[in-house]
């Protein structure tokens, strides 16, 4: 059975992988036109609030570009087109977008800026912000954001994916490789949407349970690799047979996608973790800063309180 699909005919005559052959241009006009519509509406909201005199913060800003790029350097080059073909560079496409992008894209707050940007509709009308208010606060991303949901989807989208006939079948077309890659990018962002806590959302668990549900997924992901690296023979039909010109082996191709795979399932909990205990660091600042603001206020209440009870029990002892 053939499930070379369209890639295979294109690139029977690439030359041997290398970098700088990656990193060329190569037209993906879904993904292009989606990275340009992002950074655009994104971009509109900044200046939006910047007009209004609000600040937004660069740091979030350079997150969601670097996020947003991140996502064009993976399907908007050549690495797409050898992706076709080599197991490798595929994996790196996936793990690039399915856990480096969603988490840079994430650190932006893009939820937070537009519904700060998006203009109210007024009394009794909806518009975008309302739409938007709603579907945030709906039953169905209660459901798709919960972690019973969103660890096995997150474990599925490896094993189901890669270990059933469903990504030869996918592989086969032009829509099937852009909605596999759609969906790593959405199970990314729904994923770790809870556990990076920025953007509003229906789930705000504690900093030990946000840990706790990143580090629950991570074991799936470096076995995963692990099976790859150990297997005695190619277990994908899609990339059983590289093209000669490629010079490269099908199992030793394989064995590096296993090796990137378990590899990258280090960075992003890495990435999370710093950026957790930066906002737990600082959300203990501003609770400390709190106390001591309401010690300010009562402080001397609480001493004449006390000197009262002191004077009580003299009084008693009399």
């Amino acid at each position: 059975m053939d499930h070379s699909g369209h890639g295979m005919d294109m690139d029977m005559d690439l030359p041997p992988f290398t970098l700088g052959r990656g990193l060329e241009f190569s037209f993906d006009a879904f993904f292009l036109i989606g990275c340009l519509l992002g950074l655009a509406l994104y971009g509109w909201g900044v200046v939006r609030l910047r007009r209004r005199g609000d600040t937004w913060s660069a740091g979030r800003t350079v997150s969601f570009v670097i996020g947003v790029l991140s996502v064009a350097l993976v399907m908007c080059t050549k690495l797409n087109d050898y992706g076709m073909v080599l197991f490798s560079v595929h994996m790196v496409q996936h793990m690039v977008i399915s856990m480096l992008s969603p988490i840079l894209l994430l650190l932006g707050a893009p939820v937070t800026l537009a519904l700060r940007a998006l203009p109210p509709a007024g009394r009794g009308r909806k518009g975008p912000r309302e739409v938007l208010l709603m579907f945030l606060h709906s039953r169905y991303v209660r459901v798709v954001t919960h972690p019973a949901f969103t660890i096995p989807l997150f474990i599925a989208s490896l094993y189901a994916l890669y270990f059933t006939p469903l990504f030869d079948t996918l592989m086969g077309s032009k829509a099937g490789h852009i909605g596999m890659m759609v969906h790593f990018l959405a199970v990314g962002l729904v994923f770790f949407w809870p556990i990076m806590g920025v953007d509003p959302g229906p789930h705000r668990p504690g900093y030990v349970m946000r840990m706790l549900e990143l580090f629950a997924g991570m074991p799936f992901h470096a076995f995963f690799g692990i099976a790859l690296m150990m297997a005695s023979e190619p277990m994908i039909s899609t990339y059983a047979h590289p093209p000669a010109s490629l010079g490269v082996d099908a199992l030793q191709d394989q064995q590096w996608a296993g090796g990137i795979a378990w590899a990258f399932s280090e960075i992003p909990s890495v990435l999370v973790l710093i950026a957790l205990v930066y906002q737990w660091y600082h959300s203990e600042q501003r609770a400390a800063k709190r106390a001591d603001r309401a010690a300010d206020r009562d402080g001397d209440r609480e001493l004449e309180a006390y000197n009262a009870y002191l004077a009580s029990l003299r009084a008693r002892g009399q």
